[in-house]
């Protein structure tokens, strides 16, 4: 497989996770009105029970994709979203519509932890970094389309064929997947599917201490995405009035984000993982502190929120990949293992801590800002401890 098409396809399958996730954005109101759903707030569920079972069923899938190899359980993942996908088409109540949203997550999963494993099947260190960064630019290409193609399906039909569209959009990856991946699991490297051998993985990765604590800042600075995602529709909608503009400022703040992981991976080579990664964190949390505090002096107008939110998501390019890569970097005979724990951080702890800043909204920007600025100071501090208070170092201190 060409290196273009290795990438592309990593992409396209961890774009699932997020077509489910955007497409949805501009349906919310329709949905929570359609299936008599009170508080705002709780619409916000429909994002935050895809999350849970996606990052729940990330701890499934590691251990049986290290034994059975990377293409099985990826297939069998995809059966599981397609399937939920199309049941929540024709779920009857906000209920059956979370149960639906939480067993898509869970099939999603297999997507992530399939293709950061055969990500770091084939590259370590450096080149891994620039790789993640390239499948993340493309990855965050949804993001930039797909709440507008929630809102071109919503122009003719109901918000039901949004589940279809994601349907199809599955169907289409997997058999993308099925024609052309290869297996990337060295025989070596596969693991018996035993609870010793699974407590034993489980226990090397969380007792690495680099590898934990780049885990955990990784996690934080997820959940402040995912905080924005679950508030994003209020805060465009009902504080700012956008209406119909709502898909295209999404779109333009994503393509910053997409920018930037662009220029991570043109500059990881040169300036190192660390030394990136840690002057983009420093450079993320100043401008998410400026951003608290001009919302607690001001009332905030629409161009300033903008301008602060694509500041923020300027640097956010040097932290996913390159956090990413640091956790695995250690770890290349557990992958698989590996990225699922760092999956489930991400996205189940990521989720619920973003979930409480989505829930803190009060009809203002300033619970978002305040999200922003907390999560980078607890990233800092676990970046601190990993390097044991040393940063812009070429490498880990000693274990």
């Amino acid at each position: 497989m060409p290196r273009w098409e290795f990438i592309a396809l990593c992409a396209a399958l961890m774009a699932l996770n997020s077509l489910a996730i955007d497409i949805m954005l501009p349906a919310l109101q329709q949905i929570g009105a359609s299936l008599g759903v009170v508080s705002e707030n709780h619409r916000q569920y429909v994002i935050t029970a895809y999350m849970l079972g996606f990052g729940g069923g990330q701890l499934f899938f590691g251990p049986i994709s290290d034994r059975f190899g990377r293409r099985a359980p990826l297939v069998f993942g995809l059966i599981v979203y397609v399937a939920a996908a199309a049941a929540a088409a024709v779920a009857p109540s906000f209920a059956l519509l979370l149960t639906c949203r939480l067993i898509q997550g869970f099939g999603a999963a297999a997507t992530r932890v399939i293709a950061v494993s055969i990500v770091r099947d084939t590259f370590e260190g450096r080149r891994m970094a620039e790789v993640m960064s390239l499948i993340f630019m493309v990855f965050m290409a949804i993001p930039v389309v797909a709440p507008g193609i929630g809102q071109f399906v919503m122009l003719f039909a109901s918000w039901h064929w949004i589940f279809v569209t994601m349907a199809v959009g599955a169907l289409i990856v997997s058999a993308w997947a099925l024609l052309r991946l290869p297996e990337t699991l060295h025989p070596e490297y596969r693991r018996p599917l035993t609870v010793s051998s699974v407590v034993g993985g489980f226990r090397i990765v969380l007792t690495n201490r680099p590898t934990l604590c780049y885990a955990f800042a990784s996690t934080f600075i997820f959940a402040a995405m995912f905080g924005f995602i679950s508030s994003a529709q209020q805060i465009y909608l009902d504080i700012f009035h956008v209406g119909e503009l709502f898909p295209l400022i999404f779109a333009g703040v994503a393509g910053v984000l997409a920018f930037s992981n662009y220029l991570n991976s043109r500059l990881v080579g040169r300036v190192g993982m660390r030394r990136l990664s840690q002057g983009a964190l420093l450079v993320f949390l100043c401008i998410s502190l400026a951003w608290l505090v001009v919302s607690l002096e001001m009332t905030m107008p629409l161009w300033l929120f903008i301008a602060f939110f694509a500041g923020a998501m300027l640097p956010f390019g040097g932290l996913g990949a390159n956090f990413n890569a640091l956790a695995m970097e250690p770890l290349g005979e557990l992958a698989g293992t590996a990225a699922s724990i760092l999956g489930f951080m991400q996205t189940f702890l990521g989720a619920i801590i973003g979930a409480l800043i989505g829930q803190a909204y009060n009809g203002t920007v300033t619970p978002l800002a305040a999200g922003f600025c907390s999560v980078s100071v607890a990233a800092l501090l676990m970046i601190l401890l990993a390097e044991r208070g040393r940063l812009f170092q070429p490498h880990n201190p000693p274990v």
